[in-house]
């Protein structure tokens, strides 16, 4: 296992986002408020991983006078979201950029192998023209993850990232190694994988906690 240090992630380190983070890992959290925070932190790691977009300016007028104000330049982003735990994340993302295109991708894990299965997937047609931001809550083995950035990819997406809420350092090396053009974005990095693949010490199963099914 590499030294963190080796690990090519950004992870968002404002204290809002950590402490929210924290009473998201608490194991008595209720599921409405397991869902609370994780719209409430969504929105805060959509902040960080749109930090570049590019503006340009476009004239207005203020009540007071005109001027050349910043906006927003070419085409709007797009998020992917890898179904199911995904749009956990989309929620609140979409409150702060409520005009981005969204895709899903829908993938399970295998139980024995571990590897991603797709069932579903359905993106904008223009997505090669667009930023696209992929969300998932967790990146644990990250077989998921290069799978839906492969197949985006192949669709034609020249321009990704990839956000998460929590990895783990070999779910990380992974997905350094699969895409190594893509910037990753994370609010943790967490300890180990145990042995059923799952993040140490992790939060649990981030779908059936967004959604009340364990």
């Amino acid at each position: 296992m590499p030294h963190r240090k080796e690990l090519k992630v950004k992870i968002v380190d404002h204290p809002l986002v950590q402490h929210k983070l924290t009473l998201m890992r608490r194991r008595e959290e209720s599921t409405s408020k397991f869902r609370q925070l994780m719209r409430e932190i969504s929105l805060l790691l959509a902040y960080e991983v749109t930090r570049d977009l590019p503006l340009s300016t476009h004239e207005i007028d203020t009540p007071l006078a005109a001027m050349e104000a910043p906006v927003l330049a070419g085409k709007k982003l797009c998020f992917v979201s890898v179904l199911r735990a995904g749009n956990g994340l989309l929620d609140g993302m979409l409150d702060l950029l409520p005009s981005a295109r969204v895709g899903h991708v829908g993938l399970y894990r295998d139980p024995e192998t571990l590897v991603a299965v797709e069932y579903y997937y359905k993106v904008p047609q223009d997505i090669g023209d667009r930023l696209v931001i992929v969300v998932d809550p967790m990146l644990a083995t990250a077989n998921s993850a290069i799978a839906a950035v492969q197949r985006l990819k192949q669709s034609g997406a020249k321009r990704l990232k990839f956000v998460c809420l929590l990895a783990a350092p070999e779910g990380v090396r992974a997905f350094n190694g699969a895409h190594p053009d893509v910037e990753l974005y994370t609010a943790a990095v967490d300890e180990r994988l145990d042995e059923h693949g799952y993040i140490v010490p992790g939060l649990g199963d981030a779908g059936d906690r967004i959604y009340g099914t364990k």
